[in-house]
C-alpha cells in the first residue's frame, strides 16, 4: 500500500481476510460498455470516458463490482467464491473529490441467496463497526424482487414493467414514471420518418435511421445512449401512452409503496397488502421472510433495521435486496450493497451465477472519524 491509501486500510484488509475472501485488484482503465449498458443512469452521467489507440471505448474504473465480475469470468475461477478490493474509484461528483476510495466484497456463486444476502449486510455492518466503533448506524433494506413481483400481480404489461424497474432507486424518475402511468402523455412530435418506424415498431430500420442521423451531426455512438437503445424507447414509449393502470391497481401501487415498516415485521406487513390487494407474491414473499430469519440469525437486530418499499439503489443491475447503511443522524450512505443475479449472464458468464455485494466509502468514514476525534 502506499502512503495515499487511508489509515483504516490495514483494518478493513485484516477483516476481509478474516472472513475468507480473496483479495483482488483490477484495472483502473476498463471497457466503458459495460458501465454504459448496465451501470444506470446516475453513474452514467459521472464516468470519466477515453479512448484506446484502436478506437475503443474506455472509461476509468467507476465502480468494482462490474469489474470484479469480468475478472471472475475470464479467470474461469470456480464458485462460490468471495472476493475483497480496496481501491481508487473515479467519478463526477457534485461534492468531494473525483478520486476516491471504496472498499468491499463481491460474493458469488453461492446458491443459498438468502443467507449470502444476509452475509453481505453483516459483513458490511461489521465493517463499519471496526472503523466507527461507538457510532449508532442504521441500516434501510430495499428489494427489487419484491418490486417486480407486484408490478407482475397487478398485470402491468412489460414494458410498464421494465420502465418502472429501471426507476426504482431514483425517487424523482420513480415518481415521474407513477405520473405518466396515472395520465398517460400525449404523443410527442417525432419528425415523419421516425413517427412512421415507431407506430410500426421497425427497431431495426429506426436504428439504423438514428445511426444515421448521428453519424451526420458527427456525435459518437459511445458517447451516450448506442441507437438500438434509443430506438427501443423511442418505440416503448409509444407503447406505454396506449396503457392506463386501473383506480384500484394504481391504489395498490402506491399502498405498496407507502409501506416502510421495521424488518421483523415486514413480512406481515407484506402480507396484509397482499391480502388487501387481492394479490399472491408467492416466491418473492417467501424469500424475503427467510432473508429477514437469515440476517437475525447473523446478530443483526432486525427490529433497528428498516424495510422501505420504495427503497432502491441507482444501479440498473441490481435484482433482490438492496441495502445502505449510514451514521444513525447522517444523510450520505457509509456503505451500499445489493444483488445481482443477472449481471455475469450479461457480461458473459456461459452458465447463471447469483451475486451479492457491497461497497463502502471511505472518505465518508474518515470524515466521520475526523469529525469524532
Amino acid at each position: 500500500m502506499t502512503s495515499r491509501y487511508p489509515a483504516i486500510s490495514a483494518d478493513i484488509t485484516a477483516l476481509f481476510a478474516a472472513r475468507n475472501t480473496h483479495a483482488v485488484e483490477v484495472a483502473v482503465l476498463q471497457p466503458a460498455d459495460p458501465f454504459l449498458d448496465m451501470a444506470g443512469e446516475d453513474l452514467r452521467r459521472r464516468i470519466f470516458l477515453t479512448e484506446s489507440e484502436t478506437g475503443q471505448t474506455l472509461c476509468l474504473r467507476p465502480e468494482f463490482t462490474i469489474p470484479v465480475c469480468l475478472d471472475h469470468i475470464a479467470s474461469q475461477a470456480g464458485t462460490p467464491r468471495r472476493y475483497s478490493y480496496l481501491g481508487e474509484v473515479f467519478r463526477q461528483r457534485r461534492e468531494g473529490g473525483n478520486e476516491f476510495f471504496q472498499a468491499g466484497i463481491e460474493d458469488l456463486g453461492d446458491r443459498d441467496t438468502a443467507e449470502a444476502d444476509a452475509r453481505s449486510v453483516a459483513d458490511a455492518h461489521a465493517l463499519l463497526s471496526l472503523v466507527l466503533p461507538g457510532q449508532s448506524l442504521a441500516i434501510t433494506l430495499g428489494d427489487q424482487g419484491m418490486f417486480e413481483a407486484v408490478l407482475a400481480a397487478l398485470g402491468l404489461p412489460r414494458g410498464w414493467r421494465m420502465r418502472l424497474a429501471r426507476a426504482f432507486g431514483s425517487a424523482p424518475m420513480l415518481e415521474a414514471a407513477l405520473a405518466d402511468l396515472a395520465n398517460p402523455p400525449r404523443n410527442g412530435q417525432l419528425s415523419g420518418p421516425v413517427a412512421a418506424l415507431v407506430l410500426d415498431g421497425d427497431l431495426d430500420g429506426l436504428s439504423q435511421h438514428i445511426a444515421g442521423g448521428m453519424e451526420e451531426a458527427g456525435l459518437s455512438a459511445s458517447a451516450g445512449r448506442a441507437p438500438s437503445d434509443i430506438a427501443r424507447r423511442l418505440i416503448e414509449k409509444a407503447e406505454l401512452r396506449s396503457v392506463r393502470l386501473s383506480n384500484e391497481a394504481f391504489a395498490a401501487l402506491k399502498n405498496f409503496l407507502a409501506i416502510d415498516v421495521p424488518l421483523d415485521g415486514a413480512a406481515q406487513a407484506l402480507e396484509t397488502f397482499a391480502t388487501g390487494a387481492g394479490l399472491s407474491l408467492g416466491a418473492a414473499l417467501e424469500k424475503f421472510s427467510a432473508r429477514a430469519k437469515a440476517i437475525e440469525a447473523h446478530g443483526l437486530p432486525s427490529g433497528k433495521i428498516r424495510y422501505d418499499a420504495a427503497f432502491g439503489r441507482p444501479l440498473d443491475y441490481y435484482t433482490g435486496v438492496v441495502f445502505e447503511i449510514a451514521a444513525a443522524d447522517g444523510q450520505r450512505p457509509l456503505a451500499g450493497g445489493g444483488r445481482y443475479d443477472r449481471l455475469l449472464t450479461l457480461l458473459g458468464a456461459k452458465t447463471a451465477i447469483p451475486g451479492v455485494g457491497f461497497s463502502v466509502w471511505l472518505d465518508r468514514i474518515e470524515a466521520l472519524r475526523g469529525a469524532a476525534s
